[in-house]
């Protein structure tokens, strides 16, 4: 009797766990969805408003482009607050579906994924790392794989703000818009530089996580515990702006040449790969383009123009 009231109590708290996991998800997607409106047009070299005058810290005169908050004032008076959050419902369904993904797949059982002790020893723990990162990368590829034809969507929905008629409407008609004019690999542009991204980003944040806590930070700290617990956290910050260009150059490979202004002359060259785009930014200096929406200046490439 006990063991069967224990089973049913597990079992009724994952559905609820993952709910949560799924609501909590959506509510930051939603707040975070007129940040990541203005990085896309910011990547895609959408520039509405002049450059200012201003000085940096050296006293020096820069030319300084349009902030986030600049941005976003200009979004509103040309679409009104809800032009804000163009694109909201296939990113909505695209980080839910990838969720609830990462959530069923089962690489390994679960007793089989052990949490790093500090008993461990040096090859141990790191054994450990690994066969968790190898499991993490594997849920990240194929929820990846199956909620990037919704990332495309997204990504065209709000780019047509550079539009005078929307090319894209509803989820179901931007699905046969796409398959109409490019094929079922029109859904899966831009899906090769985000998967090495993302497998770089993860394993390079949990193994230097892991070296950081496990070497450095050691046991003799007053508040040891509490500096591992955020050691991960700030090694994704850092790895994050390290694989950056990968998500830049997948965002452009989504909206290139697909009848819209972002993706065409003089916005952007017709790339016929990403390695052809990495190739481009990279002679531009442009890698990191979006990356900063607060203090943005101008530079020599600022703006893509004609090969």
């Amino acid at each position: 009797m006990d063991g069967r009231s224990g089973g049913l109590g597990s079992g009724d708290n994952a559905p609820t766990s993952e709910a949560l996991f799924v609501a909590l998800g959506a509510g930051v997607t939603v707040l975070s969805h007129p940040l990541l409106y203005v990085k896309l047009l910011i990547q895609v070299c959408h520039e509405p408003m002049p450059p200012t005058l201003g000085t940096n810290v050296l006293g020096r005169k820069v030319l300084y482009l349009p902030s986030f908050f600049t941005y976003a004032k200009y979004i509103v008076q040309v679409d009104g607050k809800i032009g804000l959050f163009q694109g909201l419902s296939p990113r909505l369904m695209s980080n839910t579906l990838s969720t609830v993904t990462r959530g069923s797949i089962k690489v390994f059982p679960p007793d089989e994924i052990e949490p790093v002790s500090n008993k461990d020893d040096m090859k141990t723990s790191l054994k450990k790392v690994v066969k968790e990162t190898s499991y993490e990368m594997m849920m990240q590829c194929v929820s990846r794989m199956l909620a990037h034809p919704l990332h495309v969507i997204s990504m065209r929905c709000m780019v047509q703000f550079m539009e005078r008629e929307a090319k894209y409407g509803g989820v179901l008609t931007s699905i046969g818009e796409i398959f109409k004019e490019e094929g079922l690999l029109g859904f899966f542009v831009g899906l090769i530089p985000h998967l090495p991204g993302n497998v770089v980003f993860l394993w390079g944040c949990n193994l230097l996580a892991h070296f950081i806590s496990a070497y450095l930070v050691g046991d003799s700290f007053s508040r040891a515990l509490a500096i591992r617990s955020y050691t991960k956290f700030v090694m994704g910050i850092a790895v994050s702006m390290l694989t950056y260009p990968f998500l830049l150059v997948g965002d452009l490979m989504a909206v290139n040449n697909c009848r819209l202004q972002a993706g065409l002359p003089p916005y952007s060259p017709v790339f016929e790969s990403w390695i052809h785009c990495w190739k481009y930014l990279s002679v531009q200096g442009q890698l990191f383009r979006g990356s900063s929406l607060l203090f943005r200046r101008v530079s020599l490439g600022s703006c893509f123009s004609l090969e």
